[in-house]
């Protein structure tokens, strides 16, 4: 059993501590949003992830999970303090490192014993060695930073950490080295691998999963684009290729680009890392921008349908999260989906099984929300898939038939069969794959 502080409750933070908490650790989470400290000790979980809340109310129950907003008081009996703080984009697409950095200047004036401080948060190269000077600089006892980036996807995080493909861990440092290794042994029995190596790789190895993965999907994406204009069909294009074992069957969907917290962040900043360096990343400046673009791809289909005029058309829209299982709304297409349909005239009813709530919050009344998938189409002149949630993927088709004005479907994930859709007198529109109407 080790003692540990996770300072950050947003996702990274609270997914950790609680998975931790999970396998017999005490974990004190560390926050200085006093509103959210005093609901998640009330047994309110603030993000909406599978599986996490029934490991949370155990974890708090059992005690091995506690809150507080003091980081004195979370700190004074960790060995391991974990750093889960954000890391915003500035204006020039470089991390802020502001959060970080704070609190290591704080830690290094409160710490009393050897303490192991791990960079959780997704950071640029060099960011341990900024974390162990501005812990240095108050410090009056040994420790140790190291960095150990998060590998967790959204809709399956709780999942990743217990079962981990690999555990990266970046150290110098023997004796926390060993201390991480006992950490993560519980997470690995079946032998899934640790891998330790300096710091800076580390660092680097986390940036340059998350670039290769949204390289990959946009690659897909323009090989899409490419298919309606030849008239060939990305579906079959995809097994294709995903059949080779170098490519892989994963990240080949096409759709109407990536969002959420971390893709777009993270090759950003990479990007700026490597300006700052004097080196240019020329195949992720493409990413960037065609990613940008891919999220309005279907804007030009819809205009063209309504022959260029949505003034008064009432547009239903399923799905507001980036991802399916998740209720984060960070970059997801469907806000800038949004965005250019109201500048279009066009009304907009939506709906998500999640993530109403967080838009109402962003931008309030500019859209009206519905209670379920189908009283949203009441009336509806076309629907517009963005999310790929599992209710979407087998829908009552007679029945959105009856509700709607126009039978007419703009599909930005591919959810359904072509031939389908024939048979049952949509008009059809999807990415990469011929229009049936």
């Amino acid at each position: 059993m080790k003692k540990i502080a996770v300072v950050g409750t947003g996702y990274v933070g609270l997914v950790t501590g609680t998975c931790f908490a999970e396998t017999g650790n005490q974990v004190v989470c560390i926050d200085i949003d006093a509103k959210k400290v005093e609901d998640m000790k009330n047994g309110m979980v603030p993000i909406y992830e599978p599986e996490l809340d029934t490991l949370f109310h155990r974890n708090v129950k059992a005690n091995r999970l506690t809150f507080t907003t003091s980081l004195e008081e979370g700190i004074v009996d960790a060995e391991i303090i974990f750093l889960a703080l954000p890391t915003p984009p500035g204006e020039d697409g470089s991390a802020d490192l502001s959060y970080i950095l704070g609190v290591a200047e704080q830690l290094g004036k409160i710490m009393k014993e050897y303490k192991v401080i791990v960079d959780k948060s997704t950071v640029p190269v060099g960011t341990a060695e900024k974390v162990n000077n501005a812990i240095a600089k108050n410090a009056t006892t040994e420790f140790a930073v190291v960095s150990n980036p998060e590998f967790l996807r959204e809709g399956f995080a709780v999942s990743d950490f217990l079962k981990p493909d690999r555990v990266v861990i970046g150290t110098s440092d023997e004796r926390a080295k060993k201390i991480m290794e006992a950490l993560y042994k519980p997470f690995v029995r079946q032998g899934n691998p640790i891998y330790f190596m300096d710091e800076k790789s580390a660092e680097l190895t986390k940036y340059a999963a998350n670039s290769f993965l949204a390289t990959k999907i946009t690659f897909m994406n323009e090989i899409a684009n490419f298919c309606e204009i030849v008239g060939a069909d990305v579906d079959k294009v995809r097994i294709g290729i995903g059949s080779d074992n170098r490519i892989g069957k994963r990240f080949l969907f096409p759709g109407i680009g990536y969002g959420g917290s971390c893709f777009p962040k993270d090759v950003q900043a990479l990007v700026k890392s490597g300006k700052e360096n004097q080196f240019e990343f020329e195949i992720l400046d493409a990413v960037m921008r065609v990613n940008d673009k891919q999220k309005t791809i279907l804007l030009p289909k819809i205009l063209n349908y309504f022959r260029g005029n949505l003034e008064g058309k009432s547009i239903t829209i399923w799905g507001l999260a980036f991802k399916p299982d998740t209720d984060d709304i960070r970059e997801a297409p469907a806000l800038y989906m949004i965005d250019a349909l109201v500048k279009e005239g066009a009304k907009i009813i939506a709906y998500d099984p999640e993530a109403m709530n967080n838009v109402e919050k962003l931008i309030g009344d500019k859209i009206q929300y519905s209670t379920n998938e189908y009283e949203a189409l009441g009336e509806s002149d076309a629907l517009l898939i963005c999310t790929e949630w599992g209710i979407f993927r087998n829908p009552d088709f007679d029945k959105m038939k009856k509700l709607m004005k126009d039978q007419v479907i703009f599909d930005g994930r591919n959810l359904y069969d072509m031939d389908e859709m024939t048979n049952r007198g949509f008009y059809y529109s999807s990415i990469g794959r011929n229009l049936i109407h």
